[in-house]
């Protein structure tokens, strides 16, 4: 299974530590256990002292570098990938880790699809619903139950709606897999 971790640098060293860690991955015969290597960047237009417009590069996370690494589903992260990454020049741990030789814990799913959607490196699902339409929940606790959406959030790739729980109806948020359209 894959997950994100979160790598920390000195600052100003990511792109040094992304080089290093997609070399360090291939001579170490790690290519089946390192992904992607990413440094979340954004470039914006500035404006230099002459009045010239410019583009300038962003980081978006200063210190940081994204690492998608394959893990076991119950030992977690694999000992020699935590070893190598740790051990690269200009790491300085996980974002995660309590430190002495704990594993760390991956970024969650969703925190990590935002990021990478507002990279333009995941796209987003198209939201076929509106509010009002009738829907199924599919999955979850609640599968079986037919409600109306009440409100949708398009950047969490969320809908609201309203479930009759004990004689009353609660808004509740569900996310877009969770439910289909009647």
């Amino acid at each position: 299974m894959k997950r994100w971790y979160i790598v920390t640098t000195y600052s100003g060293y990511e792109n040094s530590v992304k080089t290093d860690l997609e070399r360090r991955r291939i001579s170490m015969n790690m290519e089946n256990m390192i992904y992607q290597v990413l440094i979340p960047e954004e470039t914006v237009e500035v404006v230099d002292k002459k009045g010239k417009k410019k583009e300038k590069v962003n980081k978006l996370f200063p210190g940081y570098v994204f690492v998608e690494m394959e893990i076991d589903e119950v030992k977690g992260m694999d000992d020699d990938v935590w070893f190598m990454v740790r051990n690269t020049p200009k790491v300085t741990g996980f974002l995660g880790s309590s430190g002495g030789g704990t594993k760390p814990v991956p970024v969650a799913n969703d925190e990590m699809n935002q990021i990478l959607s507002k990279l333009g490196l995941v796209v987003k699902p198209k939201l076929d619903f509106a509010v009002g339409d009738r829907i199924e929940v599919v999955s979850g606790s609640f599968a079986g139950k037919v409600s109306e959406i009440t409100d949708i959030n398009e950047e969490k790739g969320i809908v609201t709606v309203l479930l009759e729980m004990f004689g009353s109806y609660i808004p509740t948020e569900l996310a877009i897999d969770q439910v289909k359209k009647l």
